[in-house]
């Protein structure tokens, strides 16, 4: 049924939209940071990808931007809401009428499809023509904190809120599994910012492990740029030959310190000192 809603009622949209997009944002990336970024820094320090921590004043910016990030989300979220209000989208609210297996396929379908999307419209921001007008702010996060993982140019933000229109209007898809799939999301965005490998030694050797990305992964691309263009899988990467040559080798090298090796190079250093 066609429903119309008054100004008031997609201000008011948009404020909760804006409330729950930010609030997903702070848990994750606030959750990830003190924990890894204050908490357990030095006794984490060995799973580190690079072993130097950025200035404030980056982590200030990744912040920003990634707020102006969550307002352009909210604008998309009631631009989707006042079309499925008209009826122009395919989300469904009746759980029972297409059942578990239906809804378990789609939130894999959006995460596939997510993934693909990524992987191609990433790659073309890296083209020379465009990437210092939409890309350049997400790289000026050369070795990223949690917070960067929607620190978003406003065009780019455009871009990557794109995913969620292009599926509400191709497929149906339940409000809970749109839910799951911006969660898991949200999870593996802020893993792959996170700047700690986390996954376990041989991981992306293993049958299973190579076809998914790492935090390793990601954080080469930041510091490198042309290279590791994927967001969740590495099968784009690896059919297009844009993995860097020394991913595994680097992700191999961060899993094989020790902790007690990092503990003896510190106290070498206060002696000397």
């Amino acid at each position: 049924m066609v429903q119309d809603i008054s100004i008031y009622g997609l201000s008011v949209v948009w404020i909760i939209t804006f409330v729950l997009v930010t609030g997903r944002y702070l848990l994750f990336a606030g959750v990830a940071y003190l924990i890894f970024w204050v908490w357990k820094r030095e006794k984490l320090q060995y799973k580190r990808t690079q072993m130097e921590y950025p200035d404030k004043s980056k982590l200030v910016n990744e912040f920003k931007y990634s707020m102006i990030t969550m307002v352009l989300f909210s604008f998309v979220g009631i631009g989707i809401f006042a079309a499925k209000q008209r009826g122009l989208t395919h989300i469904y609210q009746d759980f029972h009428s297409k059942g578990w297996g239906y809804f378990v396929f789609s939130v894999v379908a959006m995460i596939v499809i997510h993934d693909t999307y990524f992987y191609w419209t990433h790659k073309l921001m890296h083209h020379k023509s465009i990437f210092k007008y939409v890309h350049k702010v997400h790289h000026n996060s050369t070795n990223p904190s949690p917070w960067a993982a929607f620190s978003f140019h406003p065009l780019e933000a455009v871009i990557e809120a794109g995913i969620l229109p292009l599926i509400v209007f191709t497929m149906p898809v339940h409000s809970l599994a749109i839910l799951s799939f911006l969660i898991y999301m949200t999870f593996m965005n802020v893993l792959g910012h996170l700047g700690f490998e986390l996954y376990p030694k041989g991981f992306t050797t293993h049958w299973f492990g190579k076809w998914h990305n790492t935090s390793t992964h990601h954080n080469m691309h930041h510091k490198f740029y042309n290279c590791n263009y994927g967001l969740y899988f590495n099968f784009w990467d690896r059919i297009m030959r844009t993995n860097h040559g020394s991913y595994t080798t680097t992700f191999e090298k961060v899993k094989a310190r020790k902790p007690s090796e990092l503990l003896l190079a510190k106290n070498e250093s206060l002696r000397s000192a």
